[in-house]
This record gives C-alpha cells, structure tokens and sequence, in this order.
C-alpha cells in the first residue's frame, strides 16, 4: 500500500482521472436531469481537467508543489461551466495546501482535500446540497478521519472513495428533481469518477487515454521547444544532374557524417538530396563531384524558428491599454444576436451558451482585447457565470460580472448601460434590469423524460418561461399560441422574438404575427437572432 507521493505521482494521478472523466463523459451528461439539449457537465468537466493534463504532460519531472500548482493554474484558465469551475476549485484548494510540499502522505492528502473543498464553497453564493459539493464534502471527512487511523495516501482515498460512493447515491435524496427522475448528480458522480480514477494511478495502473501530444494539430507549436534544441543549424537541399558512374551510396555515407535528417533519392537522371548539417559548404563541394547543380536552398533553422516564435508572440492576445472607464462582453451565439449586442454599445461578444460554455481563458482574452479600466461581463446563461467570476482575479483590469442568464436579460441589461456613469450606478442598473424581463425559449427534447407532470419525449418542442418548463407539444405553434396568451395575460407590453438558425424567415413571421394577434396591446418585434438549439428566444417587459 502506497504510503506518500511525490510530483510525478500527482501528476500521473491527476492525468489518470482526466483520462477517466473523458471515458465517462456521455455518461456524465446523459445524467443531466432537464431534457433540454443543455446536458454538458461531463464536456465541461472533461475540458478542464483536460487542461491540466496537456499542461502536465509537458512538465519533466515536477516536484509536488509545481504539479498541483500546474494543474491548478490550467484548470482556472480552462474551466468551463459551474461543474468545470468547481472542479477547477478543488484542485485549486488542493494546489494550495500542497504548496512548499515535496511529499505527501495521507494527513497532508486529506488535508489537501478538504482545502479543495473549503475553497469550492466559498465560491458558490448559495451551496446546494445534494451536488458535487457535497459528495466532495464528505469524502474530504471521510479521508480526514481514516487519516488518523492509517497515515498511509492510498488508505486514505480509499476511505475517501468509499464515503463518495455512499454520498453520490444519496444526492437522489437531497435533491428533489433527481429523485423524480431517479439519477444522481451528474457532478457528484464525476468527482467520484476522479477519485477512482487517481487511486488506480496510486496503484500502478493506468486509465488508457489518447495522448495529446501525438494528436493532430491544427498548427505546431514552436515555443514547445528552444531554438538551442536545434542541433544542426541549415537545412541543406539540393538536385544534381548525374553526369558520372561515382557511387550516391558513398555520397550519402559521407553526408551522414555531417549531420542528420538525411534523404538522399538516387534515380538515372538526379541525385536529390536534404540534409540538416552545420557546414552546407562541404557537403556542396563533395556533392559536385557527381554532376551539376539544379538547384540549391539552403535555410537556417535557428532564424526561423526564432522568427516563427516572435511571430507567434506578436499574434498573442494583449492586455489593451484602457481608453475609456467602462466596457462591456457578452457572450451569446449567433450572428443576430451578436449585432444586436454590438449595437447596444458591447465591446466584444464571445461566442457560446447552451451545449457550447465558453472557458474563462476564453473570457479573459475577450475581456483583455477591450480598451477599458473596468469591464462589465455579460455571460447570458446560468452555468457560464461562474467561469466569468474567477476573470477578475486574472487580468490587471476591475472585472464587474452582472449574473444575466439568458440572452433577453443581457440585452435588457445593455439598455439601461451608461458608459458615462460610474461602476457602482451601472452595477446597480444593469442588475436591477435583469428583473424586468420575462424570457421564454422554444427548444427540443434531447431525451425522454418526466418532469412537472409532463410526459416528455425525445424530438418534441419544449417551451421555457424563465427556467421552468411551460410546456412540450409534437406542434410548436401550440407552444407558441400559449406563450402569448401568457404574456397577455401578464400584460406586457414589449416582446421582442429572436428566431434561431433552423428556423425560416416565413415561419418566424407566423409566430410574430401570432402574437400580435393574441397580444394587440403590445409592440411586437422579430429579429433574425441565428441561435443554434434554440428555435425561438422571446423577451417580454
């Protein structure tokens, strides 16, 4: 049995159960209650923990204070959703009571573990029980009282590991919603997956997962490594004519000696040749002994890979220089939507929402692009608001998050924005006017479910107002028609109609002029909002 770790033991471990959550991750989604096409905890969790990995597969030999302070920084910067920001809190917990460590054992563990989760409840304004919260909780307790009994690390997370298990079935309990539909928290259970998955690593065995590094990029990354690396200076090419019977073997043994990367192709007409050497010249004068020259090119590959690394560099997002006190970002998708937004005086937008969080790397790049001191963050969805908080403590800029959750609230919100006003007087507008807005959505079953008395089932249209289901119907217009007899009823006076991506221009004039009907006192708007999931988004005020 294991008794203490080291920096390469954590990070094996932490590479193991990201490796395990990205096994997991449909499952982890399909555990999403609601059976809107929102059910991403396993993506977002596996994109952050994933973050960590990369980064700690290129750290060589770390000791343990480095490896958990790697993991940390990566998973701040990549977490995505609430379920990617808590999880990047745990290990953020853990990175800090690890820090100046070079050993732990399984006092120092459990104490790690419940830094975690110390810092994840810190960040939640209202902790609800019955979530990865809590399983994380008592498996923290847990792993503190078997401590005091066995001191060895492997002891301890099994401990650990036993009371999650106990916790996760429990989450059913606690949590009304899941009992209905008989399931446990889809982040409790990832945080189990984790656990199991780092003390298999603990015992030798390894989670097979895909290696990033021998993935296909997009694109090198030439800071990977330095230009000291580069053992032979000239990439050296060239064509001869053979105009003699001299042998190319004895001209390839002879390049050999002079560097690697060698190619020597040999047919009756040419001898082509590349080779990587430090001294170009004598291989020109030996190579000519066999013919003429076709063609010659010579390149130093110190220049250019100092040249692609500054070229990289310059294309690095900036801090921008503040111009003006206020910005604002906002998150939405759809080209419509982003107009809308930009029109209303928004700086940048960052595409995203449902099915699609962005990162808080994501984020802060966004808000760092903006010429502002103070930047006001609009995230237009419940489970990006969370990555959006953790920005201001990463950028030299005063970071202001106003917790608008869906799209109408931000747009609600940039109406009453003055760029003029001061931080406060704006914090306080643009959050008071999230509260005047009904949203209602029109969206698709992404499952079969029970929810509210309805019985739903997979393909139908569901309608939202607010986060509450409204309704399910084969037929949308039947969605539609009740809407506007609701938001008659309520007596708004504005409604705005965005339409989605899959929804065409004639049938969205249908729906508006549905509700003008049904709503003759109200003024009636339809715009082309070219939001993906989401048929129709409708605001009412």
């Amino acid at each position: 049995m294991k008794q203490t770790i080291n920096g390469i033991d954590l990070r094996r471990m932490i590479i193991n159960a990201a490796a395990a959550i990205g096994h997991n991750q449909q499952a982890l989604n399909e555990l999403n209650v609601f059976p809107v096409p929102d059910g991403d905890t396993g993506t977002n969790m596996s994109m952050t923990i994933n973050a960590a990995a990369a980064d700690l597969r290129k750290a060589e030999d770390p000791d343990l204070s480095k490896a958990a302070k790697v993991a940390a920084s990566a998973m701040l910067r990549g977490a995505r959703g609430n379920s990617g920001v808590i999880l990047s809190l745990l290990f953020r917990g853990i990175s800090t009571r690890l820090k100046g460590e070079t050993d732990c054992d399984g006092v120092l563990w459990a104490q790690a573990l419940q830094e975690g989760v110390d810092a994840a409840y810190k960040a939640v304004m209202k902790p609800a029980e019955g979530t990865i919260l809590t399983v994380s909780r008592l498996a923290a307790a847990a792993a503190t009282e078997a401590a005091r009994e066995n001191n060895h690390i492997e002891f301890v997370q099994e401990a650990a590991i036993a009371e999650a298990k106990i916790a996760l079935a429990d989450t059913v309990n606690q949590n009304p919603v899941l009992k209905k539909a008989g399931v446990v928290d889809a982040g409790g259970k990832g945080w189990l997956v984790a656990l199991e998955a780092m003390l298999l690593a603990l015992r030798g065995e390894d989670v097979a997962a895909s290696d990033p590094e021998t993935a296909t990029k997009d694109s090198a990354d030439f800071s990977d490594f330095n230009t000291e690396d580069i053992t032979f200076s000239y990439c050296t090419e060239f064509i001869i004519s053979r105009e003699n019977d001299k042998d190319p073997e004895e001209l390839r043994a002879f390049l050999n000696t002079l560097g690697d990367s060698l190619v020597l192709v040999d047919d009756e007409e040419i001898i082509k040749v590349h080779v990587h050497t430090n001294d170009p010249g004598t291989a020109l004068h030996r190579a000519i002994e066999y013919g003429s020259f076709v063609t010659v090119k010579i390149e130093n590959m110190r220049l250019q890979h100092t040249e692609k690394v500054m070229t990289e560099a310059e294309k690095a997002p900036k801090i921008a220089e503040p111009e003006k006190p206020l910005g604002v970002v906002s998150v939405c998708a759809g080209d419509g939507l982003r107009d809308v937004f930009l029109n209303l005086g928004v700086d940048a937008t960052i595409s995203g929402g449902q099915t699609m969080n962005p990162s808080t790397q994501d984020i802060l790049e966004a808000v760092n692009q903006v010429s502002a001191e103070t930047v006001f963050v609009l995230p237009n969805n419940k489970n990006i608001i969370m990555a959006a908080e953790q920005v201001d403590a990463l950028t030299p800029k005063t970071v202001v998050v106003i917790p608008s959750k869906t799209v109408p609230q931000g747009v609600t919100a940039m109406l009453s924005f003055n760029p003029e006003g001061s931080v406060e007087e704006n914090t306080a507008a643009l959050t008071e006017a999230l509260g005047t807005v009904d949203t209602m959505q029109i969206t698709y079953a992404a499952r079969n479910s029970d929810i509210d008395g309805y019985d739903i089932h997979e393909g139908d249209y569901l309608a939202l107002y607010g986060s509450s289901l409204f309704g399910t119907s084969g037929d949308i217009r039947v969605l539609l028609k009740s809407l506007a007899e609701k938001v008659r009823d309520e007596g708004k006076e504005y409604i705005t109609i965005y339409y989605g991506a899959d929804v065409k221009e004639k049938h969205a004039q249908k729906a508006a002029d549905l509700f003008a009907d049904i709503c003759p006192e109200a003024d009636v708007n339809l715009l082309n909002g070219g939001q993906p999931v989401y048929y129709y988004l409708i605001s009412a005020e």
